[in-house]
């Protein structure tokens, strides 16, 4: 592989959904260095990805859905551990493994928000983005769709405390301007509506 700077790949912990490694690199200069990885993938995927050159799978869908019929923005407001706080994001999922995008779409914002996509919008979005390269590895794919239905908390697993909410262009603004905690993510995607 060109450009191998990854000599080594020790784990630190496995976990349902997370891991830990470190990686021992060498630096630009040739100097060996420690990296710490947060990452969704096992070791085994990890270890043949850094040595062997396999490709990455795409981890997560991040859902951009706008309701067909009235056409708010579908927004959630989540609780997160490692801010021991609620923050706006857009509705989110791990894709399960050999899971269509398509079906993780559905099932998450079905699962976070009660409602149905109606259609995927093709043309839009991107296969894969990564989220914060500086300590993950961790990517999605960015889907836009049309969804409906009512907003409903019943489909949620036990672990998730999410409030769904459909958002006007008024109410987004107010939210951008509102001093809350927001994900990134969502925060471009706010701006982008409220235009």
């Amino acid at each position: 592989m060109e450009n191998q700077r990854i000599k080594e790949l020790v784990t630190l912990s496995q976990n349902k959904f997370l891991n830990f490694y470190k990686a021992i690199y060498h630096n630009r200069c040739g100097k060996e260095g420690n990296w710490f990885i947060a990452s969704r993938k096992t070791e085994e995927v990890m270890k043949k990805q850094f040595f062997e050159g396999q490709e990455d799978e795409v981890d997560a869908v991040l859902i951009v859905a706008t309701h067909e019929e009235c056409e708010k923005l579908v927004l959630i407001r989540q609780y997160r551990v490692p801010l021991n706080d609620y923050i706006y994001e857009l509705p989110a999922g791990l894709i399960d493994q050999g899971e269509d995008y398509k079906v993780s779409v559905a099932r998450e914002l079905k699962e976070e928000t009660g409602l149905e996509v109606t259609r995927i919008e093709e043309k839009k979005g991107i296969g894969k983005t990564y989220l914060s390269p500086g300590m993950t590895d961790e990517s999605v794919a960015l889907i836009y769709c049309k969804c409906k239905g009512e907003l409903s908390k019943a489909y949620m697993e036990a672990d998730e405390d999410i409030e769904p909410m459909l958002v006007s262009k008024e109410e987004a603004r107010e939210i951008l301007q509102s001093g809350h905690k927001i994900d990134i993510k969502a925060y471009m995607a706010l701006m982008q509506y409220s235009m």
